[in-house]
């Protein structure tokens, strides 16, 4: 792009495990914020199957689920100190089983490991404050659960 910020195409994953959403915090980076898995949509990846691949790699967790699409939008993320305009594809995941409360996992993909600290937050009222405008997309997630 002319004024420097890249394009990059992401896919999130809003994972729930009966009324619990999955968020995680970067083990050395707190200051990011709480999060919901995400990742880059790989030139010609279905946005669908980047999210279970990401959503994957990120938490560890196997036997996902995608249940719905939750929508997509445009944003530019110079707020959260990142010089890039994102294309951002938004699913809900459900997590069958019996997961832990709480777990570290490193995500190896990209080269240098990146740990994260993952948990549920209670549905539909337990969420925390989510970074980067990720809160508008919990209202569509109850609703794909019909949860409101």
């Amino acid at each position: 792009m002319p004024d420097g910020r890249r394009v990059r195409h992401r896919a999130y994953a809003y994972i729930t495990n009966g009324s619990r959403l999955l968020v995680f915090r970067h083990v050395d980076a707190p200051q990011a914020g709480l999060q919901v898995p995400a990742g880059t949509i790989e030139p010609g990846e279905p946005p669908e199957r980047a999210v279970l691949r990401e959503a994957g790699e990120e938490t560890g967790l196997a036997a996902l689920t995608l249940v719905a699409f939750l929508g997509r939008d445009e944003r530019d993320m110079s707020d959260c100190g990142v010089a890039e305009i994102q294309h951002r594809w938004f699913f809900h995941l459900r997590c069958d089983g019996d997961p832990p409360e709480t777990w570290r996992h490193a995500e190896t993909s990209g080269g240098t490991p990146i740990g994260f600290e993952f948990f549920w937050a209670a549905l539909p009222n337990g969420v925390p404050q989510l970074v980067a405008n990720y809160d508008d997309y919990v209202p569509r997630l109850l609703a794909s659960m019909s949860v409101i």
